[in-house]
């Protein structure tokens, strides 16, 4: 079953450019992480400092395992000082009906 992960992320501004160096980096681990089938970021063009991404995950195993990982030792510890608040992640199956 196909998961999506969206996470919301809003930058302190004075720091948006430092906080996209650290997530280009981190997101290269995500995306060679196991069951990782993709991952898309947007950037709000009205405010650069608002910045969304896109998940595709093959399981909710997978997502898990992720999370897990994140949480321990791929935690990116350099991101949180950029941060104006606390992120916001939604996990989801598809809904193929839709």
């Amino acid at each position: 079953m196909s998961v999506t992960a969206i996470l919301d992320l809003h930058f302190k501004p004075e720091a948006v450019e430092q906080a996209l160096e650290i997530l280009t980096r981190a997101l290269a681990d995500t995306r060679a992480f196991d069951g990782c089938e993709g991952v898309t970021v947007v950037q709000d063009r009205d405010d650069p400092a608002h910045v969304v991404a896109v998940e595709q995950w093959a399981s909710l195993e997978a997502d898990a395992r992720y999370r897990e990982w994140r949480a321990g030792d791929g935690a990116i510890t350099d991101l949180p000082p950029t941060l104006a608040g606390a992120p916001s992640l939604f996990v989801g199956t598809d809904i193929a009906a839709l």
